[in-house]
Parts: C-alpha cells; sequence; structure tokens
C-alpha cells in the first residue's frame, strides 16, 4: 500500500510538471521572443529548460554523481545513450540543444516539449536530411550553443559502446567547435533498471521508474578532444574509445568494491 500511495505522488507530480511545462512551451516561450532581444529570449529559454530538468529531476529522486569540467559555450557533447532519462542527466547540468530521433515526437506531452525547446530532430533512414540536419547544428554552435548528440544512434543495457555515426561530428569540425564527450552509467539496480531498448515505450517506463526509490547514476564530463586536422572519423572513434574506457573502469571499481560485493 505504501509503495502505491508512493508511486500515486509522484504520478501527480508528474502530472503537474508536464502542465507547467506546457505553459512554459506553448505560452512563456513565446512571450519571451517578442518581448526581449533574441539573446536574453534564448538565455532565459535555457534557464527555464534547466529548471524543469531539475524538477523532473527531484521527482525521479535521481541521485547523480558528476564529474569533470563543464563545457564551455558552443561546445559539441556527444555520450553513450541508455535511455530517455539521459537526457535529463545531462540538461539539467547545461542549457543545450538536444540531436535526438523524430520518433520522440509522437511521445504524449514529451513529443511537444522537446520539439518547443530547440530540439534538433533526425528521421530515421532519411540520409537527405543529413546536410539540414548539419545546418542546424552548424547554426547553433554558432550561436555559442551547446549541442548533445547521442552518436550510437541507439540506446544499449549500457554495458557496451556501439560505434558512433561520424556524420554528427562533422558539423563541430566546420564551426571549429569544441567537442567534449560524456560518459553516463547507470548504478547499482538502476543498471538493470533503467536502459531504454527494443520495444520498450514512453508511458510503461516512466511509471517503472517512478516505481524506484532512488535512480543511481554518474555521469563524467571527460576532456575536450584534440580535433584540430583531425577528419571526423578519427574523430568519431576517439571519442567513443575514451568513454568506452571510462565505463569500463568504473564497472572494474565496482566489481572490487567490498561495500558492493
Amino acid at each position: 500500500m505504501k509503495l502505491k500511495i508512493q508511486l500515486l505522488y509522484k504520478l501527480t507530480q508528474i502530472v503537474v510538471l508536464f502542465c507547467y511545462g506546457i505553459i512554459i512551451a506553448a505560452i512563456v516561450f513565446p512571450l519571451l521572443y517578442l518581448m526581449l532581444p533574441m539573446s536574453a529570449a534564448r538565455k532565459s529559454r535555457d534557464a527555464l529548460k534547466v529548471h524543469w530538468l531539475r524538477k523532473f529531476s527531484a521527482i525521479l529522486n535521481l541521485s547523480i554523481t558528476q564529474s569533470g569540467d563543464l563545457p564551455v559555450q558552443g561546445t559539441l557533447l556527444v555520450s553513450n545513450h541508455i535511455s530517455w532519462l539521459d537526457i535529463v542527466v545531462i540538461g539539467q547540468f547545461i542549457p543545450a540543444y538536444f540531436v535526438a530521433k523524430s520518433d520522440i515526437l509522437s511521445w504524449p506531452i514529451i513529443g511537444f516539449l522537446s520539439k518547443q525547446a530547440g530540439t534538433i530532430f533526425i528521421r530515421r533512414g532519411d540520409k537527405k536530411q543529413i546536410k539540414l540536419i548539419s545546418e542546424k547544428i552548424i547554426w547553433a554552435l554558432k550561436q555559442q550553443g551547446n549541442v548533445i548528440a547521442f552518436p550510437e544512434g541507439t540506446t544499449t543495457r549500457g554495458d557496451e559502446v556501439l560505434g558512433f555515426h561520424a556524420s554528427l561530428f562533422q558539423p563541430a569540425l566546420l564551426a571549429k567547435s569544441p567537442i567534449q564527450p560524456i560518459a553516463i552509467e547507470y548504478i547499482g539496480e538502476s543498471k538493470q533498471q533503467t536502459p531504454f531498448v527494443g520495444d520498450d515505450e514512453f508511458i510503461p517506463h516512466l511509471l517503472k521508474m517512478l516505481s524506484l526509490d532512488k535512480i543511481e547514476v554518474t555521469v563524467s564530463f571527460l576532456p575536450v578532444l584534440k580535433s584540430s586536422g583531425k577528419d571526423r572519423q578519427s574523430v568519431s572513434v576517439e571519442a567513443r574509445e575514451v568513454i568506452s574506457q571510462t565505463i569500463s573502469a568504473t564497472e572494474k571499481t565496482i566489481s572490487i568494491d567490498p561495500i558492493r560485493a
């Protein structure tokens, strides 16, 4: 009974948060651009996005261990991808444009909020769209916005890092922007419960996340890559390697931790 009451309480909070998000996205964002200069409107919108994601994080009771230096403005950040939760984890630290699959547009409420927040959507299997996506990322970077992408192109269970799509690195090379890898790892019970893979659907998975007492996760902002004179393929391979090495090192540490043994 206690667990059911806890879940109902969290679910009520989520409904209120989503309603709050709709008000921000549908009313506040447009008003900002009407009333403020472009740069000030973007800054206010970014602050609201981070604020909303932190509220989401608090409801889910995300216990985040963060390490490394946060990016300077105008950075392309690339991360391994395990769940939609990755967006909540990273997005509460830095304002950014996310690059995501267009499938998210069909998700209840989240699709609308993502679109209004400036998410750059990629249609699955549409190679003709690559140039347009690249132009959008270059524009965002040159406006001193951060862009967060998941170059694996899909989610995993977190125990491996798939090959990266090198095309996502090209805009940063053209814009001469910093490229910074991020490693995300869910810990303990969360490692088994949080992956959003295969045919998983958002609402059932959200309910599962709300039923957890705590979601433990580490997010490591790794050193910026030296990309000068390199092509997108070599940079993508290097980014994948440093993320994979970070995850492997953490798994080894946990396996020999006597408290967890």
